[in-house]
């Protein structure tokens, strides 16, 4: 999916949100529209097989108004500055409605994270971490996973923040593996909300996934569950549900 633009839509929306709920000061406005701190930053690494690569990499801040910044760190092709701003933008949206003292902020680098072995994995987040450190922390800016990172990365994440600050700080990221201090249930956290989401919006209709009357969630229903892998599945399987299908190539009709 195409994420040119995606802070225009962004900004755009705020103003139709504005518009329906009367709120028509515009410095407030433009206060939301604006992030706080844009971080653009160069990450080397050097490649397996003794060649170097430099990606570029991006933490955005959106808002800090009701805590810390608060979002996830991505690692995909298709990153682009337009794209964390708008991510950033939209977590700052969603503590403020969830009511969590946290505010919004975003993390990506421009890579395709399956071209790179585990060693250059780790090399690259602790590069990336080593040019961020200093604007992130517990009480600043808490990263998290999203597409294609997981506890793993916020392993390496929180170990080398450790080793640049000189101090112990898990609290650095959320999403770290149990050993590590992390959270139990937060690696299908995302989807089970989805579907929980899926689940009452069907009810407010008088649909089921519980199969009376049958839902299948596809042509106008189709139905996304974050950057999580096949674990966007795993909270659908209640009696009657059943996953058909994930993304564009995976389809078997008698359940995944």
């Amino acid at each position: 999916m195409s994420t040119d633009g995606a802070f225009d839509r962004f900004t755009r929306t705020v103003d139709a949100a504005a518009a329906i709920a009367g709120i028509k000061d515009a410095r407030l406005l433009e206060r939301i529209k604006t992030p706080e701190r844009i971080h653009e930053v160069s990450v080397p690494i050097a490649r397996d097989d003794g060649s170097h690569a430099i990606f570029t990499a991006y933490r955005v801040q959106h808002s800090s108004a009701r805590g810390p910044y608060k979002g996830g760190i991505r690692y995909h092709p298709n990153v682009s500055l337009d794209e964390v701003k708008a991510l950033a933008a939209w977590m700052s949206i969603k503590t403020a409605v969830v009511d969590i003292p946290l505010g919004g902020g975003k993390g990506g680098i421009t890579v395709d994270p399956k071209t790179l072995s585990r060693t250059e994995l780790e090399a690259l987040t602790r590069s990336y971490t080593e040019r961020i450190w200093r604007v992130i922390g517990p009480q600043v800016d808490v990263p998290a996973p999203d597409v294609n990172t997981n506890s793993q990365t916020m392993d390496w994440i929180a170990h080398e923040y450790g080793r640049q600050s000189r101090t112990i700080s898990p609290a650095v990221v959320t999403g770290k593996s149990l050993a590590h201090g992390g959270s139990a249930g937060r690696d299908t956290a995302t989807a089970q909300g989805g579907f929980e989401v899926l689940h009452d919006a069907l009810g407010a209709t008088g649909e089921s996934i519980d199969g009376s009357p049958p839902c299948r969630c596809s042509g106008s229903r189709r139905v996304g569950f974050d950057g999580r892998g096949l674990r966007g599945g795993r909270p659908a399987r209640r009696p009657a549900g059943r996953a058909q299908g994930q993304g564009r190539k995976l389809r078997r009709p008698r359940g995944l």
